[in-house]
């Protein structure tokens, strides 16, 4: 018999005051992630009724006045009187910032909106926010605005459906933009679907018409296929579930003939946990020791062959974890890494379990895998003698660097900062316009090796990869980084505005992204914005780093008649003082800090952009050029 869910299962922790004075306390900030974490928030809570059970149907609409509707078919936010509050539940949901069913396990078992302060912060952050519940055979309603009740809660109706739906509009005096982004919540919605088979997500945009269904019955298995659209599998995804003591197990993974990356995705109660956590070490721990034990059964090991290790077993991965559990704890530099101690043993002891068993049953998937984890081992073994080879010559070493790199004098990390710059006279340039004390440079000859299809031995012998190894000086790989040894804490990619520049740069962030991960979790990488013109008009000189800052200009200083413009293909162009003052002083300059939002969308893309499929790329371009500005051929 399931627990009544009335108005006394919904526990107070009171305090509204700060949110609005304080709001990246609470959604990150105030900018483009903190807005669409507005609807994820209330995502949250829709995707937890049908965690538990009562709810198979979420609907988003992003409406023509810039605010959004989130609709599920789940039972609906009590109406009745608090028992302490003497005020109707939805209304304490909406004004108490930790107010909730989240605290009460017989309500949510499981639940992704942990904290209670969903609903009210996104309340709290509305222009006005509108919630109807259908429950009871009748529908209510009540309205407020910047956290404040602006009605009582009222019946507007007789219905035979249950729910909550609940219309927003985000205060314009706390975001800097309040335009919704259909992709983002388009990217929410799949992931989702994925996690929670079964339930069916429909996204539609009032602005443009277009409109999106996601309904994943195959689950994790289906989220894998997807990930794996541009790459080979080797063999159907492998998928199980089981539940042990509180916590459910959902895993599925297929190995892939391009094997220069591993991709591993971990989930907890729907929330993507970046930096992993036991979940991750349980699977990881229980993936060597399935592969090593039937590779030694199969005795498939020559003489010669060096160890199996974690790493040879995960090259050509992917790999997606979902665990649940009534209370995770959480830790890590973003709160993304699951610590709950004993979830390790048993995410262990069911996959080991089941993908033993998968193995047994599929002897010629299970000689794939192995023969691809022997090959990785010694293509490990040959990359470990390259990189003694390096150290002895002493390319790699840390406190030996490159000829080309014209370091900074600073010693202290934290105030150092490198431009990996494209092209020698470019390079020239910024050493003339770097200020010594704390800008180290390091010039790139052309373009570098594309490391999505290279392996690990290639891509030590190539010189310009060796050389910003060397530089950062903290290693690569996943084995072999070392983040307390990063030499600098700004790693700038500064590179031309052009096809050129455009594809070096995409050609570096692989590299980072693939081998030095790190870097950018941790936030120290970032891509330089040179001006696109410089416009001079008498004596006064203005750069723009876009078209709409130029026709700005234009507009300002009375149109072209007059206007000298020139439009900067690459950096070569610009003299070390023009440099200077619009790419690299610290007081003018733009910086684009690279984030790792998404890793499951950005390994797609690279593997799109960078791997050997070309069909998926054609395809990528097609859909994105429209998207594309100031496009030199």
């Amino acid at each position: 018999m399931a627990e009544k869910y009335d108005a006394s299962k919904i526990q107070i922790l009171p305090g509204l005051e700060g949110v609005r004075r304080r709001p990246a306390m609470y959604i990150g900030d105030v900018g483009k992630r903190g807005l669409h974490h507005l609807i994820f928030e209330l995502l949250d809570n829709s995707v937890d009724e049908a965690l538990a059970g009562y709810a198979d149907r979420v609907e988003v609409v992003l409406h023509a006045d810039g605010s959004c509707t989130v609709k599920d078919n789940g039972r609906g936010i009590p109406v009745d009187l608090h028992p302490t509050e003497k005020k109707p539940a939805v209304e304490i949901v909406m004004t108490y910032l930790h107010a909730g069913g989240k605290f009460d396990q017989k309500v949510y078992q499981i639940s992704g909106g942990l904290h209670g302060v969903g609903a009210s912060v996104v309340c709290a952050l509305s222009e006005f926010l509108e919630v109807k519940v259908m429950r009871d055979g009748k529908t209510y309603y009540q309205k407020f605005s910047r956290g404040r009740k602006v009605t009582e809660l009222k019946i507007i109706g007789n219905t035979d459906e249950t729910g909550t739906e609940i219309r927003f509009k985000p205060d314009k005096l706390i975001f800097k933009k309040t335009e919704f982004e259909y992709e983002i919540v388009e990217k929410r919605l799949r992931e989702l679907a994925f996690l929670v088979r079964g339930l069916k997500l429909r996204l539609f945009d009032e602005r443009t018409g277009k409109e999106a269904e996601f309904h994943a019955e195959g689950g994790l298995k289906d989220f894998v296929r997807f990930l794996d659209e541009t790459r080979k599998p080797v063999h159907e995804p492998f998928w199980m579930e089981g539940k042990k003591e509180d916590v459910e197990v959902e895993i599925s993974l297929e190995y892939n003939s391009d094997y220069q990356y591993e991709n591993i995705l971990s989930f907890v109660n729907t929330i993507n946990t970046h930096e992993g956590g036991t979940h991750v070490t349980g699977f990881k721990t229980a993936l060597t020791r399935v592969i090593s034990d039937y590779i030694k059964k199969m005795n498939l090991l020559k003489p010669s062959d060096p160890e199996i290790q974690g790493e040879d077993t995960r090259e050509g991965l992917t790999a997606c974890i979902h665990v649940k559990l009534p209370s995770p704890q959480f830790e890590g530099q973003t709160k993304t890494k699951l610590g709950n101690s004993h979830v390790k043993g048993i995410v262990e002891s069911l996959f080991y379990e089941k993908f033993y068993k998968f193995l047994e049953e599929n002897p010629s998937i299970a000689e794939e895998i192995a023969k691809m984890v022997i090959a990785s081992a010694r293509a490990r073994e040959a990359a470990r003698k390259a990189r003694e080879i390096t150290k002895r010559k002493s390319l790699l070493e840390s406190d030996t660097l490159p000829g080309k790199l014209a370091d900074c004098s600073i010693k202290d990390p934290s105030k150092a900062e490198l431009f990996v710059v494209e092209g020698e006279s470019a390079g020239g340039s910024a050493k003339q316009a770097r200020v010594r004390e704390f800008q180290a440079i390091l010039p790139l000859r052309g373009k570098i090796l594309n490391v999505e299809k290279a392996s690990i031995d290639k891509i030590l012998k190539n010189e310009e990869i060796r050389t910003i190894f060397q530089a950062i000086g903290a290693g690569f790989g996943e084995e072999d980084f070392r983040p307390e040894r990063i030499r600098y804490h700004k790693v700038i990619i500064m590179t031309d505005a052009d096809v050129d520049g455009s594809h070096i740069r995409t050609l570096l962030l692989t590299l980072f992204y693939r081998y030095m991960r790190p870097l950018i979790e941790m936030g120290f990488l970032y891509i330089a914005q040179p001006p696109l013109y410089r416009i001079q008009k008498g004596k006064k000189v203005y750069y723009a780093y876009s078209e709409e800052e130029k026709e700005e200009i234009l507009r300002e200083i009375g149109g072209e008649d007059g206007a000298s413009i020139q439009r900067y293909k690459g950096l070569g162009e610009m003299n070390p003082e023009q440099l200077w003052e619009t790419t690299m002083d610290p007081e003018k300059r733009i910086l684009k800090r690279v984030t790792l939002e998404d890793a499951a969308e950005a390994d797609r893309l690279f593997s799109i952009l960078m791997g050997e499929k070309t069909e998926p790329r054609r395809e990528f371009i097609m859909q994105n050029a429209r998207k594309v500005q100031n496009l030199d051929v």
